[in-house]
């Protein structure tokens, strides 16, 4: 089979296929008003595909794993994009460098501080950022005592009631497995909002540890519908502070609803700040699967 990058030469007259490439990149969200390109707006999108515009002299569009909020990080964010294979060849000019590998770093050179593509690489035609993830992976930082807060750090949100973990931790292992996530998350119309929650955990790092002093939900699933992540953490949020009982966050996931809580507080579930988000890890499954996962996803999610 050839390698990705060395493909056969098309029939005369034909035109070549245009190569599929994945990125994979980091960007700080506070300065972006979210993912998603928006007229007259500073978004991720809008900025990358720009670069690599300028970069590859052709216009470009990108596909994404899964678009952040506004004020939300991304250290594992992934894309994929189609080039032609003469603007790809194009790309090293005169250095030994694959195209690839000068893809980088000429984006490198045009992409602001608060964005940066770590790899490119050549991927199938199948491979899908968006549809073919098997699992994203999240994590939520919070400064719940000024002993722990960090000012130079903008991916932790400032919380200024002390929270009680064990009890977050306890209220969130009901929501775990598939279930219908409609009161945690905006629906897009006709899509399907059922989800595999597989981890909603809670910890207090120890000293020496990475994020020591702070409170870190880690959150993953096969997929997540729109403001789901901040959804369940603002409803453990409303546990840790004490506000609401354990069983709490469980009765609002059975109530499946976007109507505003009553008498009982049971109703759509509030949302927590986007600054405390970050995107760590999209997971795929290997290429002879790409396909039929895209496929799978596709039809499951509407």
């Amino acid at each position: 089979m050839p390698h990705p990058e060395v493909r056969p030469e098309p029939r005369p007259g034909a035109a070549a296929a245009p190569r599929r490439l994945r990125l994979d990149l980091s960007y700080d969200g506070t300065d972006f008003h979210g993912w998603a390109t928006q007229p007259g707006q500073r978004t991720v999108q809008g900025v990358l595909e720009e670069a690599l515009a300028r970069v590859a002299r052709v216009p470009v569009s990108v596909t994404v794993a899964g678009r952040t909020d506004a004020g939300v990080h991304a250290r594992g964010q992934v894309v994929h994009l189609d080039l032609p294979p003469e603007a790809l060849a194009a790309l090293p000019g005169r250095s030994d460098r694959t195209p690839a590998q000068a893809l980088v770093t000429r984006l490198g050179g045009v992409l602001p501080a608060d964005l940066v593509v770590h790899e490119a690489r050549p991927v199938p035609a199948a491979f899908d950022a968006r549809f073919g993830a098997l699992w994203r992976r999240y994590r939520y930082r919070i400064s719940d005592s000024p002993r722990g807060h960090d000012p130079l750090r903008r991916d932790v949100l400032r919380h200024r009631r002390e929270l009680d973990v064990d009890a977050m931790a306890a209220a969130s292992a009901a929501l775990h497995g598939e279930h219908d996530f409609l009161s945690f998350c905006r629906p897009r119309e006709g899509a399907s909002t059922v989800r595999t929650l597989r981890e909603l955990s809670w910890i207090r790092p120890a000293s020496g540890r990475a994020d020591a002093g702070l409170v870190v939900a880690t959150v993953e699933a096969d997929a997540f519908c729109h403001h789901m992540v901040r959804s369940l953490v603002g409803a453990m949020l409303q546990v840790g502070e004490g506000r609401r009982e354990i069983s709490w966050p469980a009765r609002v996931l059975a109530a499946a609803t976007r109507d505003s809580g009553g008498r009982d507080g049971v109703g759509a579930a509030p949302m927590s700040p986007p600054q405390g988000l970050t995107l760590e890890h999209v997971a795929y499954p290997p290429d002879a699967e790409l396909a039929a996962q895209s496929e799978r996803s596709r039809v499951f999610r509407g």
